[in-house]
């Protein structure tokens, strides 16, 4: 049996789920390759007929798919016949209004003959907004390592799971899709202040290849999709966002366990949310008597 898996991750976080999901589809002796959606040249040459599971992977953005990915699924070649998928994503957030995120992949996929039998969430730590604290990116990587292996275990079961709709879910996906203008616009005005050391990773790595460096100076173009990937990984912090500068947030995450919980502005926010989450987490890993000791 085959799996493939499709995805972009601006920061990692997706690549990581993706990745463990291949982990456990190989320890069950299902091969399992993943594509990196920036990285694949000739997408009319693929066939997605030949895998018995196929997956696509992406971080939520503005309560959408990123434009990359949807640009992806448009170029794919239709099945002959109808064929089942698995999509799964991370945000920063748990969020009810993250369900709306597939609708315009999902109505694209369909007319290739993809059926979304399976529909997974994973809250993972920000890369704007705010910096999440080390100990809550450690304890969104722990139950998402935890949940995983049932989840790839429903898929290769073929036990149907779909996240619930939400009112007027297609419209308010449509309104967010502004996101995809933003980034164009914004990206005029980002910015290389004199930290800058043209070490030229933001060049290399820009999935779009919008970041270039002209007469030895670094350059900005308009085909910015909000990956963040640029101005995450500066080693120096030298790359100002524009009109989301105060939302910056500069340096990975570890994923390890702090020896103390930090202090945080950010505490209370969305709190409710994420104690609904992780609690709904507790409930299915006590369905297969695993207890999460963080």
């Amino acid at each position: 049996m085959k799996t493939i898996i499709y995805y972009f991750s601006g920061t990692g976080n997706t690549e990581k789920v993706a990745k463990n999901y291949q982990k456990y589809f190989e320890d069950q002796n299902i091969e399992c390759q993943l594509e990196r959606i920036e990285h694949i040249d000739n997408i009319k040459k693929i066939n997605v007929e030949e895998y018995d599971f196929i997956g696509f992977g992406y971080p939520i953005h503005a309560f959408n798919a990123p434009k990359i990915v949807l640009e992806f699924a448009k170029k794919l070649q239709k099945c002959k016949s109808k064929k089942n998928y698995f999509i799964i994503k991370t945000s920063g957030e748990p969020l009810k209004l993250n369900n709306i995120s597939s609708i315009k992949l999902k109505k694209i996929l369909k007319k290739k003959n993809l059926i979304l039998t399976n529909e997974y969430h994973y809250c993972m730590p920000y890369n704007i907004i705010f910096r999440h604290s080390d100990y809550m990116a450690y304890k969104m990587w722990k139950y998402a390592s935890m949940l995983i292996p049932i989840d790839c275990q429903e898929i290769i079961d073929k036990k149907p799971v779909k996240l619930s709709k939400f009112f007027m879910g297609s419209f308010l996906a449509w309104i967010f899709r502004i996101e995809f203008i933003a980034g164009k616009i914004n990206s005029k005005h980002y910015k290389i202040n004199d930290k800058c050391i043209k070490c030229m990773r933001c060049v290399r790595t820009c999935p779009t290849g919008n970041i270039t460096i002209e007469d030895g100076k670094i350059k900005f173009g308009k085909n910015c999709i909000m990956c963040m990937r640029c101005s995450f990984f500066c080693p120096t912090n030298a790359i100002n966002i524009g009109m989301f500068e105060k939302w910056k947030v500069n340096g990975p995450y570890h994923f390890t366990k702090p020896e103390n919980e930090e202090n945080t502005t950010h505490k209370n926010y969305c709190k409710n949310s994420y104690k609904k989450y992780f609690k709904k987490a507790d409930n299915k890993l006590a369905n297969y008597d695993i207890k999460i000791e963080l």
